[in-house]
């Protein structure tokens, strides 16, 4: 494969990526003066979320994937002192909402297959903490990379001791798990809209479940929670959660073009896979039977943390974004004093993982110019 030397233009990690309606539904924010955190593109947006699942399923939207999350603890009923089970393997959005509710994560490390939450490790983990007398309260479940989790496992240990799923599907949005949608598997799932994923609002994210109940508290208490009443009267602390109208206008228009997304993506994947064959250095994460990822990003592992260096140096010094693995939330500083179940996979998959550029806005031959860099630095 050839590419070109002199070209040296910016190759991003992950790019926003606009269909053409978004401006569309933005303008009619403008021209209605819906300039607030809500109004007609927020209730489309969540319309459009919940006809894209079922009818069976609720969307709230926010102001962020993370918001999801800590709402959903609270919704769960978590509080301080209480302890939550949180997959190590992720960026720090899963585990730092834990720490807001004056809650200790209790971290778990991942298992080879997806690079998600052990199963064997979660329910060890859970075994010693209700020994010690902690029963844990909730479990956060990533699907990394929107590369789907054990669903069926953690699901059986989650109804095994009576502990609920929050489904962090950050990343996931358009991945399945055998025929079944990711983000509306657990009891509450998180969606993320921020600039970097598979569809955008810029900075965005929604709280997804099938009880109707949980979006109805999820946005009293994403609006100030604010009583009924003609004045402003509060009974609990709320918070300023709710996406506003314009941005659900992007969110709008990015709906209808999520398939696309997702099929380009997923072609990123199988254009990187098919140039790099060759390299058994190279090995990339793969779909199992009955599991369909959206390839969010395209990830490979090397066969070292020298090989890794080597190959995002090289890429870097031609000016495009790589980037390595999560570091593991176990392996950070700020949570090093938390309970954690570890068996190196996490850490190993760190040390040796790369993220390649996947946005679905890559041209064929910006795709080859990376290849190109990565077969030069291998050779």
């Amino acid at each position: 494969m050839k590419f070109n030397n002199l070209d040296k233009s910016k190759i991003w990690l992950s790019s926003p990526h606009m269909g053409g309606k978004e401006q569309d539904f933005v303008n009619e924010a403008f021209v209605t003066n819906w300039i607030a955190p809500l109004g007609p593109n927020v209730t489309e947006f969540e319309n459009a979320i919940s006809n894209f699942y079922s009818d069976e399923v609720y969307a709230a939207c926010l102001s962020s994937g993370t918001a999801a999350i800590h709402l959903a603890l609270i919704l769960l009923g978590v509080k301080r002192g209480d302890e939550v089970l949180c997959q190590s393997f992720t960026f720090s959005a899963s585990a730092n909402p834990i720490a807001y509710q004056g809650a200790t994560p209790v971290f778990v490390d991942s298992e080879r297959e997806t690079w998600n939450m052990c199963p064997e490790l979660l329910e060890e983990a859970i075994k010693s903490r209700m020994k010690s007398g902690k029963k844990p309260a909730a479990i956060i479940a990533v699907h990394l990379y929107g590369m789907p989790y054990q669903a069926d496992e953690i699901q059986a240990i989650s109804e095994k001791y009576n502990i609920p799923v929050i489904e962090d599907s950050a990343e996931a949005l358009g991945s399945t798990y055998k025929g079944r949608k990711c983000g509306a598997m657990g009891d509450l799932g998180i969606l993320s809209f921020n600039g970097n994923k598979i569809i955008t609002t810029s900075g965005g994210g929604a709280l997804v479940s099938k009880n109707p109940e949980f979006k109805s508290r999820a946005i009293h208490l994403a609006t100030q929670a604010r009583d009924d009443a003609p004045h402003y009267q509060h009974s609990v602390i709320g918070y300023n959660y709710r996406m506003s109208n314009v941005v659900a206008g992007i969110g709008r228009g990015q709906m209808l073009v999520l398939a696309d997304r997702v099929a380009s993506r997923r072609k990123n994947f199988e254009f990187y896979k098919a140039s790099l064959a060759e390299f058994s250095e190279i090995s990339f994460l793969e779909e199992s039977e009955g599991i369909k990822s959206n390839h969010w990003l395209t990830t490979i592992l090397t066969g070292s943390f020298d090989a890794r260096e080597k190959i995002r140096l090289a890429l870097a010094s031609e000016n495009i974004e790589s980037r390595p693995l999560w570091k593991p939330m176990h392996l950070q500083p700020v949570f090093s004093d938390c309970p954690m179940f570890t068996n190196g996979v996490s850490e190993d998959l760190f040390n040796r993982g790369l993220c390649l550029p996947s946005g679905s806005d890559l041209t064929e031959s910006q795709l080859e110019r990376v290849v190109g860099i990565i077969q030069k630095s291998i050779s």
